[in-house]
């Protein structure tokens, strides 16, 4: 089994959906999944984390977890993505832990760990580099503009939420490419058709500032994993990352690897996250 308990935990009046593997005494790793997923996406990463003797914690994140679903856009903002996560841990007695994040889950660990770097043990990252590389990249590189253009229709209320659920959300499905396995692939689907799930997802997109400049450096040991097939992310921001990383770095490029890591290389992703918190 991947997860050895699943329960609900609250956050002023949030309620969150979290998965849990691992020895109770383990060190703490938080695991932010990131669109259009769920905790599941870890779901063969977290028993490898648990065989290594860490105490792995996996949240529903806002908007994924439905008594964590406000309807203002405004509510989806990073900062408050940020203090959601802050509020597990003191929710469930953590002064610090290890942060992975994958996609938005890894644009929510950059900002955490910027702001919050007391909180944090150690940062690994997929995908998504440090917000300030991507910034640069977004105004600089041709090519990751080119690869962004998506965000457009992410914005657009209502629109989006047509043309991704119309035809059984034959397009979400798209967005896995076959890296994704299929049941897992359906799995997140269907989390997506639920009721408001979508729109509260893409509200992260529609939430999202122009201030990506201004994330500061970050100060803790921290690995950054991209892929080089990465559909979304491009090298201009992935080789910048370390720029804005002033701690103990690892840069880990992935031959042949697509956007969706923790589901296409599992084994590879938790032994980076198992070296990071033993230093």
């Amino acid at each position: 089994m991947s997860w050895t308990e699943r329960r609900s935990v609250d956050v002023g009046a949030l309620t969150f959906d979290v998965a849990f593997a691992g020895p109770e005494d383990g060190a703490p790793v938080f695991l932010l999944h990131g669109f259009p997923q769920t905790y599941d996406s870890w779901s063969e990463v977290a028993p490898r984390l648990a065989e290594a003797g860490l105490r792995v914690i996996a949240p529903n994140q806002r908007g994924y977890s439905p008594g964590a679903r406000p309807e203002d856009v405004e509510a989806y903002a990073v900062a408050h993505l940020v203090d959601d996560v802050t509020g597990l841990m003191d929710a469930l007695g953590y002064d610090a832990v290890h942060v992975v994040g994958h996609d938005w889950g890894a644009a929510v660990s950059w900002a955490l760990t910027a702001h919050h770097p007391d909180r944090v043990r150690s940062l690994v990252a997929l995908s998504v580099p440090h917000l300030a590389a991507y910034g640069w990249a977004l105004r600089h590189d041709e090519d990751q503009q080119q690869r962004a253009k998506y965000i457009q229709l992410m914005r657009q209320p209502g629109k989006a939420e047509q043309v991704l659920l119309e035809d059984d959300a034959r397009r979400i499905t798209a967005m896995y490419g076959g890296s994704v396995p299929a049941e897992l692939a359906a799995s997140f689907v269907a989390a997506m058709q639920e009721p408001g799930a979508l729109t509260a997802a893409l509200n992260w997109y529609r939430a999202m500032g122009r201030d990506l400049d201004r994330t500061p450096t970050v100060v803790v040991p921290t690995t950054y994993l991209w892929g080089d097939g990465d559909w979304a992310l491009g090298s201009a921001g992935a080789r910048r990352c370390g720029e804005h990383v002033d701690a103990e770095y690892r840069f880990v490029p992935v031959a042949g690897a697509s956007h969706w890591l923790p589901e296409e290389f599992p084994e590879l992703v938790a032994s980076e996250i198992v070296a990071r918190t033993r230093g």
